[in-house]
């Protein structure tokens, strides 16, 4: 596939394929998001994966442990596409470990009460719907075929953390402020998931350029917000910014200004988990080595007696060729000496 062949396949909104020609810089940005998608969903697993143990009951520890597998299975599915670009997984892992690639800016914030657990999954998931529904046509095959299933698994998750605040909000009083504060708190950082403003984005006209995106960052940011003030509410809670209103000519909703400087200093390394969430990566990583060397090893025997069995296979056949020439020579000798005497 030449250069031209890509630009067409892109033209016409058809997908490059891992043995598809593509710009060094296609194969370069490609790689940057989907390991920073699947750093997000392996990091991702920490804030929820600290409350499996305290749930309230057993049905909310088992709705819990079954979301956070979900999460670490849609890292190795963006892992896996990332790999089909050349990519390698540990180098990845080490990137992340050291701050060369960054993560989802939201998982740097503290789950400080259950109600977190439900406004992640309403909020944090329902910004991550509105962000990755768009992805299931981007550009590059394997990374849009994943998202499918992606989305219909954060499509869940954002009802069953819905589910959680309904079943708060119709508590205590005290249930019903713990969502509250929960929902003070995580608001404006899901507001900044969606990226920096479409004028400070670097990277926002190529890939859209690309395909790779379909929206921009504004225009994702502002769909979240219309989604979002019918389900509070529908809750029951107040959103905390004084300047929402709905506005009749643009027929969607104001809302007030971001404190962009917030996002840079957690993006930079400054947020109130930053630490916490790379240390335990680290941990987990170093503790799960004797895993992948194990099952390096395992994978290295397999190939090892895969191959003794095609050679094997292959002396038997020849052994078996051998012999039916073996047979053959003599009646081929029979045939000669009968035309001679003829």
């Amino acid at each position: 596939m030449s250069e031209q062949v890509f630009a067409d396949t892109i033209e016409k909104d058809q997908r490059i394929e891992p043995r598809d020609w593509m710009p060094d810089k296609y194969r370069a940005t490609m790689i940057r998001q989907i390991a920073q998608h699947a750093h997000s969903e392996i990091i991702g697993m920490q804030p929820e994966g600290a409350w499996i143990t305290r749930a309230p009951s057993l049905r909310r520890k088992a709705i819990l442990l079954a979301k956070v597998q979900d999460e670490a299975g849609h890292g190795l599915y963006l892992y896996s596409a990332a790999e089909t670009l050349g990519a390698d997984r540990g180098d990845l892992t080490r990137r992340l470990i050291e701050g060369r690639q960054k993560y989802s800016s939201i998982f740097n914030y503290p789950t400080l009460t259950f109600a977190d657990v439900g406004v992640i999954g309403w909020l944090v998931d329902g910004a991550a719907i509105c962000n990755q529904v768009p992805l299931c046509r981007s550009s590059y095959g394997p990374y849009a075929r994943a998202m499918i299933r992606i989305c219909k698994e954060e499509s869940f998750h954002q009802r069953q953390g819905y589910e959680l605040l309904m079943t708060m909000m119709r508590g205590t009083e005290a249930q019903r402020a713990m969502v509250q504060d929960a929902v003070d708190r995580w608001w404006w950082p899901s507001l900044m998931m969606f990226g920096p403003p479409d004028g400070d984005s670097p990277n926002t006209a190529q890939s859209m350029a690309w395909k790779i995106k379909r929206h921009t960052n504004d225009e994702l940011r502002q769909r979240f917000v219309d989604m979002s003030v019918p389900q509070a509410e529908a809750l029951g809670v107040r959103l905390p910014d004084d300047d929402l209103r709905w506005n009749a000519d643009r027929e969607h909703y104001d809302f007030g200004a971001i404190d962009w400087s917030e996002l840079k200093r957690v993006i930079s390394g400054d947020g109130p988990m930053n630490a916490e969430r790379i240390a335990h990566r680290r941990r987990a990583d170093e503790e799960g080595a004797w895993v992948r060397e194990a099952a390096a090893a395992h994978a290295a025997k397999k190939r090892e007696a895969a191959a003794k069995k095609r050679e094997a296979t292959a002396e038997k056949r020849e052994t078996a060729a051998n012999e039916r020439e073996a047979e053959a020579a003599p009646a081929g000798e029979e045939a000669k000496q009968r035309e001679a005497r003829a």
